[in-house]
C-alpha cells in the first residue's frame, strides 16, 4: 500500500485520504493536532489502513488517539470504527445518541448496506466489527467535547441525511465538520478552481426539509470553513450551503416528475446527470472529466435515496 502524505489543511488538521471504494478523495479521515489527538470519520474497514500510515506520517501514534469521531454511522463513515478502535487503546468512540447501538451491534447497517451495494458490499466494506460499549461516548444537541485547553468541540443534531447525524463545530478554526448533511464537495473540481457541491440523498433517512433546515443552520452561523464527509475543505461555506440548496430544489423536482411517469431510480439517475452535466459544461468541465466517476455513483445511490422517501411520503 503507498498512499500520499496526508494535506495540511490548517495549522492543526490535516486530511488522510481513505480511499474508499478504492477512489482517491472521496472520503476521508480528519485529524485534530490538539492535546488530545481526535479523528473524525473512519470511513470503511478498508480505509483502516490508509488511516494508521497517514497518522504515522503525521508523526502520531495510534496510542495518542484520545478520540474518533463518526459524524453518522453509515458504513462509508463509521464503517472502520470497530476495526480501528482495536489498534487505539486509549480512545473513545464519539457518536450520536441514535447511532450508538447500531455500532455495538452493525448487523442491520449491514442488512442495509447490502441492499444498496449488493455483491460488492464485501470488498468494500468487510470487515465491519463491533465497537465495545465502554468504548463509546455519546454526544448529541450542544454538547462539548474539550480536546484542549483552548478548544471545545461543540455538537449540533444535523438531521436530513440521517437522523443520527451530528456537526461538529470547532472554535479554533471557525469551521464545522459537515458530515453528509450540508452535501458533497467535489475536490477534484476545487483544484481546478470549481466549487461544486450536490446534496447527499441516499437512502433511507434523507428529509429534504430537515435538511434544509440543518444546512441553514449552519449558513446562519457563518462559519470560515466547512470540512466535508466527501470530501475536503471548502473557504467559502456560505456560497457551498446555498449551491447545495439550490440543488436540492432540483432533486426535488425531478424526482417528482420520475415517480409521475412511473419510472425507477434508475430514470431518475439519468434525469439527475443531465442537469449536472449541463451545469459542469457551462463551467468548462468536460463530459470524461474523472469526477463523472464519482457523481454517477452519488447520483445513483442518491436517487434511491429521493425514491425511497417519496415513496414513504406518498403513501
Amino acid at each position: 500500500m503507498s498512499i500520499e502524505d496526508p494535506k495540511v489543511l490548517t495549522e492543526r488538521i490535516s486530511l488522510i485520504d481513505g480511499f474508499d471504494m478504492n477512489i482517491s478523495e472521496r472520503t476521508g479521515t480528519y485529524v485534530i493536532n490538539e492535546d488530545k489527538l481526535t479523528l473524525i470519520e473512519t470511513g470503511p474497514s478498508p480505509s483502516v489502513p490508509y488511516i494508521k500510515e497517514g497518522l504515522k506520517k503525521l508523526g502520531h501514534s495510534l496510542d495518542q488517539v484520545k478520540y474518533v469521531i463518526v459524524t453518522h454511522i453509515h458504513l462509508d463513515h463509521a464503517g472502520g470504527a470497530g476495526l480501528l478502535l482495536q489498534d487505539c487503546p486509549n480512545a473513545k468512540l464519539v457518536v450520536h445518541p441514535k447511532g450508538a447501538r447500531h455500532l455495538s451491534d452493525p448487523s442491520r447497517l449491514v442488512a442495509g448496506a447490502k441492499l444498496v451495494y449488493g455483491d460488492r458490499f464485501e470488498s468494500l466494506f468487510e470487515p465491519v466489527l463491533p465497537v465495545p460499549e465502554e468504548k463509546l461516548l455519546i454526544k448529541g444537541e450542544g454538547d462539548e467535547l474539550e480536546i484542549g485547553p483552548d478548544c471545545k468541540l461543540v455538537f449540533w443534531n444535523s438531521p436530513g441525511h440521517a437522523n443520527h447525524h451530528l456537526a461538529i463545530l470547532d472554535p479554533v478554526s471557525k469551521g464545522i465538520f459537515t458530515g453528509d448533511t450540508a452535501g458533497i464537495h467535489y475536490e477534484q473540481l476545487a483544484k481546478e478552481n470549481i466549487e461544486f457541491h450536490l446534496p447527499s440523498t441516499s437512502p433511507n433517512q434523507f428529509d429534504p426539509d430537515l435538511m434544509r433546515e440543518s444546512i441553514l443552520r449552519m449558513k446562519e452561523e457563518g462559519f470560515n470553513r466547512a470540512f466535508y464527509g466527501h470530501y475536503g475543505m471548502t473557504e467559502n461555506p456560505e456560497a457551498a450551503f446555498d449551491q447545495t440548496l439550490e440543488w436540492l430544489v432540483v432533486f426535488m423536482e425531478e424526482a417528482e416528475a420520475a415517480v409521475k411517469a412511473q419510472e425507477t431510480y434508475i430514470e431518475l439517475t439519468a434525469r439527475l446527470k443531465k442537469q449536472v452535466t449541463k451545469r459542469l459544461r457551462s463551467l468548462g468541465i468536460n463530459d470524461d472529466h474523472e469526477v463523472y466517476m464519482l457523481i454517477e455513483l452519488d447520483l445513483m445511490v442518491g436517487s434511491m435515496g429521493l425514491m425511497d422517501y417519496l415513496s414513504k411520503r406518498d403513501v
